[in-house]
Parts: structure tokens; sequence; C-alpha cells
């Protein structure tokens, strides 16, 4: 199984991003992992909040293949603990999938047709977090998933 994340825009930090370049290091050594970056909008002050969502949608769609499991980082997404979501990632590798790809949208969320292609949304937290901050979190996750699959003592019950 591949695991690819889509994320609108680039990270301005670069501290921020030397933490996520590690962290995608990482993960590295468990699954294949892609990060793709959709580049922002251009224009986009020009556009309505359902323009924007409308374009990034587009865009992120074009990135999906039909057998893809489209997992959307959402607010009203599912919750779960770390141990919660390693089972998560258990069951999606047994299920035979080839791609999971979990996506950060833009600023104002998805488009309905991102919505409509979605098998599943989870939420990291009620907190509202930056979009980039918010990569840092979801791969760190996925790294500590896997060393809780393979009982390793990055994650401490």
């Amino acid at each position: 199984m591949t695991i690819k994340l889509i994320a609108i825009g680039k990270t301005d930090s670069k501290q921020l991003q030397a933490l996520i370049d590690d962290y995608c290091k990482r993960l590295g050594f468990y699954i294949k992992f892609n990060l793709e970056i959709i580049p922002d909008i251009k224009n986009a002050k020009n556009l309505s909040e359902a323009q924007q969502k409308q374009k990034e949608g587009e865009l992120i769609l074009a990135k999906i293949n039909a057998t893809d499991a489209l997992i959307l980082l959402d607010e009203n997404g599912k919750q779960m603990d770390s141990v919660g979501f390693s089972n998560y990632l258990q069951k999606h590798m047994n299920s035979g999938i080839k791609q999971v790809v979990f996506v950060i949208g833009g600023p104002y969320g998805f488009s309905e047709d991102v919505y409509q292609q979605a098998k599943g949304k989870i939420s990291l937290s009620k907190m509202t977090f930056s979009h980039q901050m918010v990569r840092l979190f979801i791969i760190e996750q996925l790294y500590r998933g896997f060393t809780i699959l393979r009982n390793e003592p990055y994650h401490h019950r």
C-alpha cells in the first residue's frame, strides 16, 4: 500500500518544513509515502469562497485515481486516539487498497465534488490549526501509527 498526502500551498516556515521532511523520511522506512503540494490558486483574492473551493477541488481530484481511498482531514471528521488511528491504518492495509490519499484542503475546506468522492473524513482535533501545521501533525501521526503497529517504543502507552 502507498500513502499519499495532498496539501494546498507551500510551507512558509523553514523550521516547520525541516520537521515535515524529517517525519517524511522516518515514515519512508515503513511504507511508500508521497507528499504532493498543490500550488496556491492564483488570484484567489478575486474569487469567492465557493469558486476557490471549486478550483482547489478540481486540482485535488485530478491527483486521485478511481481505486484510491480518499480520506479528508476535516473538522467534522471522526476523531480517534493514536492507537485507534493505527488500527484505522491497519484496516486499510488489510483491505487490499493500493493507495490511501489523505487531503488537507484549502482555507475554506472542500468542494462538494471532493466530499462526494471521499471514502472517509477524520479530524485531528476539535481545535483549529494552520494548514501548514496540520501537515506535520498528520505525517507524525502516520509515523506514530506504524511504530504502534510494529510495537516499537516511539509511542508510550
